[in-house]
């Protein structure tokens, strides 16, 4: 799946690397990787789930259930010319994997 300017959102899940200090380096989407330009500001949020309304339940112990991760880098493929994307992506609380949500 390829993303157009004018869908630019999506839920599909995404591979992400990370630096050894927690910051994204690559993202692989759609077949491509995607190089995160380290001289551009980097934006990394949390919000919450609302738990209230989802009805997600889990064991008493099994860690943080209503956290939601964020991170919004500036990314582009690595060929000549190639213009920056912005890279909003989204984990879910327990999830092991990342979502985009969208590329603009």
């Amino acid at each position: 799946m390829t993303l157009a300017p004018e869908s630019p959102t999506t839920g599909c899940e995404v591979a992400v690397r990370f630096s050894p200090d927690g910051a994204p380096l690559a993202i692989r989407h759609d077949g491509r990787i995607w190089m995160v330009d380290p001289d551009v500001h980097t934006a990394h949020w949390f919000t919450r789930d609302a738990w209230w309304e989802t009805r997600n339940r889990a064991a008493v112990g099994s860690g943080d259930i209503v956290s939601v991760e964020h991170w919004q880098v500036q990314a582009k493929l690595a060929t000549t010319n190639a213009e920056l994307r912005t890279f909003t992506l989204r984990r879910e609380p327990l999830a092991t994997g990342w979502q985009l949500e969208s590329i603009s």
